[in-house]
């Protein structure tokens, strides 16, 4: 993986991939032996599957696969939720290296950069999607022969090869949730997690989770059938994956194993086994972790194209298959209308998050997430003090670190950072969280504002491998300052305000917000002039959201004033304005003076990413509909 590329690296880059791309294709126009190959599909599902074990799962046609097949046992999403996702696999690039992080963004590549299909297009292949993308990048230019519901290899050209995806939404989170339901398993035989309350509503989301899972192995099954019936099936290499884990709270959405681990399972008929992962057989589990990241590379490699230099993760598979990896990595970034940083490193034993944004409750409220029964009855349980330790703490405020044994805590529940005997183990996964972060030149610790601004002319990529527009050093040291908690840190923090850089005067805000009233008392004038004078909107709101929650009532008052003026998506980005509308939601009574004003803001940004706009209106509508 090279994260580090300057602008020399880039133009050679770029000659690579289009060499690479043209002699890829050259070789295998005159081979007669090009594998096919089908990608199957699913979303919002985590390995409840025969084949991993799961006694409890009805999944016949997906065990078949696996059955001549291999499966991969540590197979993660980069990221826990859909876009991210698949920006992930549709590029080989971890999203935070692109400023592609965040739920319904949008951002350019760099103009050296393809995505996938254009690479396979180049060496002869017909490629469909049918016929979901959700990309956080704008698409370089034509990508697929045909991406619809229409999008099948019967429509390519006589003997042409072909790359097929068939992308099944059965399992979605909004499947789950649909009412009426009859179920199909029986809720009382399901297995409820252990951060998860034992009541029926959510006994009911989790059986109807696996009765849509068999729902779709019959659609799986259906492609198959498809297959062998056009004769093609001893000609096509098959891969079956889920997009990210079960679309259930505190699975969706956070980058635990429970969030990220996936199901893949892998084909490769006999005429193609020389391109088989060297580890494979039938009926066999690979022990190697995958991600994501890795699939597009791999793609290449098995059509015979090297895989870029810029691409991030590593083939396990094909003519170019490369070391396996020591560690997996994953992420979490805005959740629709609620911002997070979070980093995520396993290695497939033991799984450490950083969170970033401590300050910050786990389960935010997403309104869609909200629309889950399981959420519903789960906060209503901690409103009202009934759960356990392990089952509140979702709704509780997050410490600076988190530490999980896969091997003793499956559902990881049991946070082992502070353990002594773990300390070891804390601190390797720490400094390889560090090490990746910087390899990739994550541009997740600016505001997602300033990704874009700084970006103008270039793109977020290139923006963050330049030090002078990314000072990435100094930026990151200061976050670290800011969410380690450390009491002490308020005198730099409050010098962090005063710097050149407003990421850096960002940081140090955010760091005297998370230590809440003593933190705010302290830097109260340095707040107060960041308020009124800083040039950054994101700097202006987050400290104005220190003052509003933990100033005085002086200090709100003036706050208030400053985050409404924020909140308007007419005055401001979509991105500052949301940011503005989340310190108005946690001001609680201290907003309800600007009830009238805030009802009268705008509830949509005509200037935003697709779907990104509608945003600002969930946020303003919980605040009113609180108010009332």
């Amino acid at each position: 993986m090279n994260g580090r590329l300057n602008r020399r690296d880039f133009i050679r880059a770029a000659s690579v991939v289009s060499v690479g791309a043209v002699m890829g294709s050259d070789v295998w126009a005159q081979s007669a032996d090009r594998p096919n190959i089908l990608w199957v599909t699913s979303e919002d599902n985590g390995p409840a599957l025969g084949c991993y074990g799961d006694a409890f799962a009805d999944t016949p046609n997906i065990d078949s696969i696996a059955a001549k097949g291999m499966i991969y046992e540590r197979a993660w999403s980069a990221a826990p939720v859909c876009a991210p996702a698949r920006t992930t696999i549709i590029s080989g690039v971890y999203p935070p290296s692109m400023g592609a992080e965040h739920m319904r963004s949008q951002v350019n590549m760099p103009a050296f950069m393809k995505m996938y299909p254009q690479f396979l297009r180049e060496a002869g292949y017909y490629c469909t999607n049918n016929s979901k993308e959700d990309y956080n990048l704008a698409k370089p230019g034509k990508v697929w022969d045909d991406s619809s519901n229409k999008g099948h290899w019967r429509n390519r050209k006589p003997g042409q090869p072909f790359f097929a995806i068939f992308n099944f939404t059965t399992t979605h989170e909004s499947q789950i949730r649909k009412r009426p339901h009859k179920p199909v398993h029986d809720p009382a035989k399901v297995s409820v997690p252990a951060y998860h309350p034992d009541t029926p509503e959510v006994r009911q989301d989790w059986a109807q989770y696996y009765d849509k899972i068999t729902e779709m192995d019959a659609q799986v099954g259906g492609i198959l059938k498809q297959l062998k019936a056009d004769g093609l099936d001893n000609d096509t290499i098959i891969f079956y994956y889920g997009d990210h884990g079960p679309g259930m709270p505190r699975c969706k959405r956070w980058p635990y194993n429970s969030g990220l681990r996936v199901p893949m399972v892998v084909h490769f008929p006999e005429k193609h086994k020389h391109l088989a992962p060297p580890e494979y057989k039938a009926g066999g589990i690979s022990k190697r972790l995958v991600s994501f990241v890795d699939l597009a590379p791999t793609l290449l490699s098995i059509v015979g194209v090297k895989p870029p230099e810029w691409m991030q993760g590593r083939a396990f598979a094909g003519k170019h298959v490369a070391e396996a990896p020591q560690y997996l990595f994953g992420f979490r970034g805005r959740m629709d209308e609620r911002y997070d940083m979070v980093r995520t490193v396993t290695d497939g034993r033991y799984v450490y998050l950083r969170q970033y944004m401590p300050h910050k409750i786990y389960g935010q409220h997403v309104a869609y997430m909200f629309e889950t029964p399981t959420t519903l009855k789960w906060k209503e349980l901690y409103d009202e003090g009934k759960l356990n330790a392990g089952q509140r703490r979702f709704w509780e405020k997050k410490p600076p670190e988190e530490l999980y044994d896969l091997q003793t805590d499956p559902d990881e529940v049991n946070n082992l950072a502070a353990a002594p005997e773990h300390r070891a183990v804390l601190l390797r996964l720490r400094e390889a969280q560090q090490q990746w972060v910087r390899e990739i030149r994550d541009v997740g610790f600016l505001p997602e504002d300033e990704i874009h601004s700084r970006s103008v002319g270039t793109t977020p990529y290139e923006m963050g491998h330049d030090a002078k527009k990314y000072p990435m050093d100094k930026i990151m040291a200061t976050a670290e300052l800011a969410s380690m908690l450390e009491p002490d840190a308020v005198p730099k923090l409050v010098e962090a305000m005063g710097d050149s850089d407003s990421a850096v005067r960002y940081w140090g805000a955010m760091g005297i917000l998370m230590r809440e009233r003593p933190g705010v008392q302290t830097a109260r004038e340095a707040l107060v002039k960041a308020m009124k004078e800083d040039s950054s909107g994101s700097v202006r709101a987050i400290a104005a959201q220190a003052l509003s929650q933990y100033g005085t009532d002086a200090d709100a008052a003036q706050a208030l004033d400053v985050l409404v003026e924020l909140a308007s998506v007419e005055k401001n980005s979509v991105f500052v304005a949301m940011l503005a509308a989340i310190a108005l939601d946690e001001m609680g009574e201290r907003t309800h003076p600007a009830k009238d004003r805030i009802a009268a803001l705008p509830q949509k940004a005509r200037k935003a990413p697709p779907r990104t706009g509608e945003y600002i209106g969930r946020l303003l509508q919980k605040i009113v509909a609180d108010m009332e």
